[in-house]
C-alpha cells in the first residue's frame, strides 16, 4: 500500500483505502474496522498526498507532517487528540513552529493527530520512507553513471 492509496472522506470519520473505481464513485475499505463501502463520486474525498498544512511561508505536505510527528515522538503514539485546545496547538507548534495560526484550525489539528495515530497504530508509517527509499537507492548509481 502507499500513501496515495489512503483516502480521508468528508463526513466519514477516519481513514480509507481505495480499493477500485466503482460505476459511481470509488469502494474504499476502512482501516479501522475493514468495511468496505461505496463512496459516491459527489463526496468530497482527498488522498493524503494531496493534503497540505498551510505555513507562513506556504505549505508543507502532510507527508512531511507525519514525518516530523513520528520523529518527534520516536515512532510513538502522538497526543490524544481529545486533548485540550491550548494542549495541542501548544504540541503542534513543537512539531511545525511556522504553522500558520489564522489558517489552520484546531479541528485541523485533531484530524492531523487523529490520522497519525491511526496509521501508527496500524503500522503504516513505513510507507512514508519505503516511497523514499528508491529514490536514495538510484542516486548513487546515477552520481557513477555520470563519472
Amino acid at each position: 500500500m502507499e500513501l496515495k492509496d489512503i483516502m480521508a472522506i468528508s463526513g466519514h470519520s477516519g481513514l480509507f483505502k481505495f480499493i477500485s473505481q466503482g460505476r459511481h464513485g470509488i469502494i474504499v475499505e476502512s482501516l479501522m474496522d475493514g468495511k468496505r463501502a461505496s463512496i459516491s463520486a459527489s463526496s468530497k474525498v482527498s488522498s493524503l498526498t494531496d493534503i497540505a498544512i498551510f505555513t507562513n511561508d506556504g505549505e508543507i505536505a502532510f507527508k512531511e507532517v507525519l514525518k516530523k510527528i513520528k520523529a518527534t515522538e520516536n515512532g510513538g503514539l502522538a497526543i490524544n487528540q481529545k486533548s485540550e485546545d491550548k494542549e495541542l496547538k501548544k504540541y503542534f507548534e513543537k512539531i511545525l513552529p511556522d504553522y500558520d495560526r489564522e489558517r489552520v484550525y484546531t479541528s485541523d489539528i485533531k484530524k492531523v493527530i487523529t490520522w497519525y495515530n491511526q496509521l501508527q497504530a496500524l503500522n503504516l508509517l513505513d510507507i512514508i520512507e519505503k516511497e523514499e527509499a528508491p529514490a536514495e537507492e538510484n542516486a548513487p548509481a546515477k552520481e557513477e553513471e555520470a563519472k
